[in-house]
């Protein structure tokens, strides 16, 4: 529980990284939004089989942890904790698809093993994407973003109460787990029986504190929705940045941008 506890907090470091002061901090969140979803359409429509093709839209994260001067280790690592369960999805490929697709010299690549790598780059590029446009911008702005992009405005308010309520949930955890580890002697108080009652009370104790919370949202003249802090501008800088990066994902997902560059490099050399 504690460790959850720990996790969960540690997702709030990307809120505080969408405070940053860069140019792509301070485009609308529109802008971004919109370019993440195209990339992310263009990552995942891509064949099972196809890999070498994916690399080079590493560009788009890469690019922008630069610009928004992000910790690409902290981004990195936690893309790292999403990589067991695309491992999970396709690890059992390599059994069930064994036709050649590929030699290298002596070595023969299956298509379940070029379908298993796949699902592991594609699975990295979208939660690299979400992560970064995240630490870009602020979940609170993206859900802004998505609302005045057409998204219906209850879904949008779900989204935001579930993404703060996590936080409260951790924290009743962490101090009725704390609480239960004081009042221990030895293996007393750690079975399963603990631990089911140590659920109830978990979700009794954060109900009650999510009440709280609403009555003192409602004192404080909560009507629905969220105000906002600051209303974007979508100028002319957001429409070349959706511009420029969406005609660059189109004619990545179009030509396969790896083999474009390996022909260039072969054909320049001797």
């Amino acid at each position: 529980m504690a460790s959850v506890h720990g996790a969960l907090l540690d997702l709030k470091r990307l809120d505080q990284l969408a405070a940053g002061d860069t140019a792509v901090h301070r485009l609308d969140p529109r802008a971004k939004v919109l370019a993440t979803l195209v990339f992310i359409v263009c990552v995942v429509s891509f064949g099972r089989y196809e890999l070498s093709a994916l690399i080079p839209f590493f560009i788009f994260p890469v690019c922008l942890i630069a610009a928004g001067r992000l910790p690409a280790g902290y981004l990195a690592a936690k893309v790292a904790l999403v990589a067991p369960f695309a491992i999970a999805v396709g690890i059992c490929n390599p059994l069930f698809d064994r036709t050649v697709l590929v030699h290298l010299g002596t070595l023969d690549i299956t298509g379940g093993w070029l379908s298993f790598a796949s699902i592991v780059v594609r699975t990295a590029l979208t939660v690299a994407a979400a992560l970064t446009l995240t630490a870009l911008t602020g979940f609170t702005s993206i859900c802004r973003a998505l609302v005045r992009l057409g998204m219906p405005k209850a879904f949008a308010m779900q989204l935001l109460f579930l993404y703060r309520y996590l936080f409260v949930l951790a924290e009743e955890g962490g101090r009725a787990s704390r609480a239960r580890e004081l009042r221990s002697f030895g293996r007393k108080g750690s079975g399963l029986a603990s631990y089911a009652s140590l659920l109830g009370h978990l979700l009794l104790r954060t109900w009650q504190r999510a009440e709280r919370m609403h009555m003192a949202m409602l004192a404080r003249g909560y009507t629905g929705t969220f105000p906002a802090a600051q209303v974007g501008r979508f100028g002319a800088r957001e429409v070349a940045f959706v511009l420029f990066w969406s005609a660059l994902f189109i004619i990545l997902r179009l030509y396969n941008g790896a083999e474009l560059l390996g022909t260039l490099v072969t054909g320049y050399l001797p």
